[in-house]
């Protein structure tokens, strides 16, 4: 998270790590892709910028905030790697949903 915190985004951007489906079971067995295909988009908010602005130059907030598990389109955004870890930075626009536990 340190390196992930080096890089602050600009405007209406935000830097999501990707989570990353477990390989394996609690019980040792291995998973197959097909098993864990449908938690490869989603991830979770690192940093957020300070958000857009509208012709009056007033700030849009941003609908996410750090920490937020979020559901991301699967192609889009800008895949950055910073110290070994691959983030994806998008637009506030481009994010489908905040998800819950």
């Amino acid at each position: 998270m340190a390196a992930a915190r080096k890089l602050i985004p600009l405007l209406n951007r935000v830097l999501v790590e990707k989570i990353v489906p477990p390989t394996k079971s609690v019980g040792g067995i291995l998973l197959p892709e097909s098993a864990t295909a449908s938690q490869l988009n989603a991830g979770k908010v690192v940093a957020v910028g300070a958000g857009g602005r509208t012709k009056d130059g007033e700030i849009i907030p941003v609908a996410v905030k750090e920490g937020d598990t979020v559901l991301i389109p699967e192609y889009g955004g800008s895949k950055v790697k910073l110290a070994e870890k691959e983030y994806v930075l998008l637009r506030d626009d481009d994010i489908l949903g905040i998800l819950y536990e």
